[in-house]
């Protein structure tokens, strides 16, 4: 007989294996996800595919987030043109608050926003726990960093090219 102390544990396998499967590993491919951009458009993530793609989550209330789009903005200003493209992921609650923050951040790459916090569901795709996240794909949409470094970023710019 199945015990109610049994059956709980058998939902938190379960709860606890969708979660693992829901966080992209290395070898994943960029995923076929929509959001809404600060232009008020749709873009489809996997639309890149063909450039080496930085997918940056970060959010406006996020400290070091903010600092380190002012890396990204240098190293989008110097590569922008050689198939790389970063596309920022802002999981903000606050649409004027991303607002204002991309313009006060000068950010000219591709943002997005997914306004349900950690809850979201390009961060639960993701399997973004803390900010900033970043992902680096290959030019055929394969993930091939998590966190990368600058270095590492600028190396697979120069493999694709």
């Amino acid at each position: 007989m199945f015990s109610i102390k049994n059956s709980f544990a058998v939902l938190v396998l379960l709860f606890s294996f969708s979660l693992a499967n829901a966080q992209l590993k290395i070898g994943d491919q960029l995923p076929d996800l929509q959001l809404q951009n600060d232009k008020n458009s749709t873009v489809k993530l996997n639309s890149f595919t063909g450039k080496v793609v930085l997918v940056d989550f970060w959010a406006s209330w996020c400290g070091p987030c903010r600092l380190a789009n002012k890396n990204l903005v240098k190293i989008y200003d110097n590569y922008k043109s050689e198939k790389f493209e970063i596309v920022g992921i802002s999981i903000d609650t606050d649409q004027a608050k991303w607002l204002k923050a991309i313009e006060k951040d000068k950010l000219k790459n591709t943002q997005l926003i997914d306004n349900n916090g950690f809850d979201s569901k390009s961060a639960v795709l993701f399997g973004v726990d803390a900010l900033p996240a970043a992902y680096l794909f290959d030019a055929s949409g394969t993930l091939i960093a998590l966190n990368p470094t600058e270095v590492e970023i600028i190396a697979q710019i120069k493999k694709n090219n």
